[in-house]
């Protein structure tokens, strides 16, 4: 299979994943989207982001097709050097020998941390359906016992492994989160375009807590004067609930500048009239002031409580904050 090359011929020489990335070979192409193998030497990762609550993460993908306009993850695609956001979406790398490099890097994983799959690339991704890193992946995990896993994901696909993740949690403590933003179907084919629709999680999240596996919802990110109406994550919540969720939270929007560069000329297209307040509120910073993050960590306290949720289950949630009366408008702008 001939190698095609990614990057511009160039006098500087390219190391590390820039250079195995520049080396794949193309597997597929359709809908914009390549895919491209990625021999790569270690698949469990140290977290060392301190706004995060797991150890280790597990990303079997880089790149994802789901094109998420708010994506933070488009950076990692820089350490490719590749700098334009979109690459993010439309080349997509299949970490080689997954299963082999897990079996090896277990034992570095000591007692209480948790293993978190998905972080930065949807392990549920068209891809999946194709390669199964993912399902490799899981089944190398379900050989172990006295892990802690977290895994996030948009994709229904994920029903597909439910033999495997019944067998992970009889040995081991396992939480699935599935990412719903809203539940607005128009507004999520913009905002997630190639992502299944939001009904489809939430069966999704109903299928596996009847499977008695440990299911809930990932409301994030809320995205300021688009889904943060406290209807529309009353919405998210109630739907959550019907749907046996066990837990579910919600994190504000942050934009990294790659994350930006997409998100931007999104807003204006879609939303103009939003443009001049996310400029003032976002030109200097990735992360929205501490008070909105607080006020959305209110009222889902509040709405967890009026809809029987609770809380303590989940995973890739903010930290506990202080419960108080939520504002009936977030009034962010």
């Amino acid at each position: 299979m001939a190698t095609l090359p990614l990057l511009p011929q160039s006098a500087t020489k390219l190391v590390g994943i820039a250079r195995m990335a520049s080396e794949g070979e193309s597997l597929r192409q359709g809908h914009e989207v390549e895919y491209f193998t990625l021999p790569a030497r270690s698949l469990l990762n140290r977290c060392t982001g301190v706004r995060m609550p797991f150890t280790w993460t597990i990303n079997p993908y880089r790149g994802c097709e789901f094109a998420c306009k708010y994506c933070y993850a488009r950076y990692t695609h820089e350490f490719m050097e590749m700098r334009d956001g979109v690459a993010f979406e439309q080349k997509i790398y299949v970490k080689q020998h997954a299963s082999n490099l897990l079996r090896q890097e277990l034992k570095h994983v000591k007692p209480g941390e948790e293993i978190a799959i998905g972080t930065a690339t949807d392990p549920y991704q068209p891809a999946e359906r194709r390669f199964e890193v993912t399902r490799a992946i899981l089944e190398e995990l379900s050989r172990h016992q006295g892990l802690e896993i977290g895994l996030i994901t948009k994709g229904n696909l994920i029903l597909r492994d439910l033999d495997l993740l019944k067998e992970i949690q009889k040995n081991n403590r396992l939480f699935v989160n599935l990412t719903i933003t809203t539940l607005n179907v128009e507004l999520a084919r913009i905002l997630e375009p190639r992502a299944p629709r939001p009904d489809l999680r939430v069966d999704t999240v109903r299928k596996l807590s009847q499977a008695g596996i440990a299911a809930g919802v990932s409301c994030s990110p809320v995205i300021p004067g688009i889904t943060d109406a406290p209807r529309h994550l009353e919405a998210v919540v109630r739907a959550t609930a019907e749907a046996g969720g066990k837990h579910v939270f919600a994190n504000p929007l942050f934009l990294k500048p790659c994350s930006a560069a997409v998100f931007m000329p999104f807003l204006e297209k879609e939303f103009p009239h939003l443009v001049a307040a996310y400029h003032q509120r976002y030109k200097d910073r990735a992360f929205l002031p501490k008070s909105y993050g607080k006020r959305i960590s209110q009222l889902m306290a509040r709405l967890r409580e009026k809809y029987g949720i609770a809380r303590g289950g989940e995973r890739y949630g903010p930290r506990q904050q202080p419960v108080g009366h939520a504002e009936t408008q977030l009034g962010l702008f």
